[in-house]
């Protein structure tokens, strides 16, 4: 099993290459980048000089020369292999770079907006297994009864409305109309004013409650149908009918036997929720005004600002990747029956 892990581990580094590789190439390619803008921005200023002065010429906007500075500035003076290995060798030593709409360091543009995505992120994990295999459970040891039938059509209508859609509703209702929760934000604006710790976690955990809500509607209906199917396998397997034909309980025989063995696919996709802990939803945030991650990757692809999109990019794809390999760690922890080689 070491050796299997080992491998996964080195495969990390072929995979992150083709990842990167291929978004950095569409970077250079697509239309509209930092050097299109700024000569867009020169032109529309130099019109709108013309048309205050009323001379009716435009003024020069930008040479071939500045043209090439910018070129040479931004790396678009080399082949594409090139910039990409000189990109490469600076994210190897902790480099991602500086914005193009910030000037600052990259890392440190995504840094600010780190712990709000970490935050919505992993609250939303806890409370999505929290509701989740207590429900599956429920659901599936009460099979057919009024309990499965109502919250299952709850549970579907989560499943069937989009998070963002979620979102704006609660919004509209109780932020807008009854004016329960705060329109928006992460935090108040006197929250640095707050001088204790409570109060602070209170004013972010209300500013949270709606946001929190629409993520959380939006994942738990498959984890809860996961779960409770997982279960319902186990609770017809011989293992589980012989451990109550030896006379222990059914509720204790589904603890003690079933409930382990159900909860492996729901540990395979543990890992996997890693990338979504930190990156989050652009649309959630967006609606609800979270400077998140996800809003932050969103608004650099509007903007064209490569060196953010990959910065984003490079956090992303390996918590995707080693999120995968989590997953089966936690896998071979849960079910000792499998073996990796």
């Amino acid at each position: 099993m070491t050796q299997y892990f080992i491998r996964r581990f080195l495969l990390i580094i072929p995979t992150f290459i083709g990842i990167t590789i291929l978004v950095f190439m569409v970077t250079r390619f697509v239309p509209g980048g930092p050097i299109e803008r700024m000569i867009a921005e020169a032109q529309q200023a130099s019109a709108e000089t013309s048309v205050q002065v009323g001379s009716g010429v435009g003024a020069a906007t930008l040479d071939e020369e500045q043209i090439r500075q910018l070129e040479e500035y931004y790396g678009f003076d080399k082949p594409v292999l090139v910039s990409y290995w000189q990109w490469l060798v600076k994210v190897v030593q902790l480099d991602l770079g500086e914005s193009t709409r910030y000037s600052d360091p990259v890392w440190d543009t995504i840094k600010e907006r780190l712990p709000v995505s970490a935050f919505y992120g992993i609250m939303t994990m806890l409370i999505t297994y929290f509701i989740s295999i207590p429900l599956g459970y429920y659901k599936a040891i009460r099979h057919n009864s009024h309990f499965d039938h109502v919250s299952s059509v709850v549970v579907f209508i989560g499943y069937a409305i989009p998070a963002y859609v979620v979102g704006i509703i609660l919004l509209v209702v109780f932020a807008s109309n009854l004016e329960w929760f705060p329109m928006g934000g992460f935090y108040g604006e006197d929250f640095e004013d707050m001088e204790s710790w409570w109060d602070k976690t209170k004013d972010i955990f209300y500013h949270a409650a709606l946001p929190l809500t629409a993520y959380v509607v939006g994942s738990f209906a498959v984890m809860t149908f996961m779960m409770k199917n997982s279960l319902m396998d186990n609770l017809a397997a011989d293992y589980v009918r012989t451990a109550i034909a030896k006379g222990i309980p059914f509720r204790q025989a589904v603890r003690r036997h079933a409930l382990r063995n159900s909860v492996i696919p729901l540990a395979t996709h543990f890992g996997n929720n890693i990338s979504f802990i930190i990156a989050g939803s652009f649309l959630i945030e967006k609606i609800f005004n979270i400077d998140g991650l996800g809003l932050l990757g969103y608004e650099s692809i509007i903007e064209r600002d490569y060196p953010i999109v990959l910065g984003v990019l490079v956090i992303s794809s390996l918590l995707q990747l080693l999120g995968n390999i989590l997953s089966d760690i936690c896998v071979a922890v849960v079910d000792p029956r499998v073996q990796f080689k």
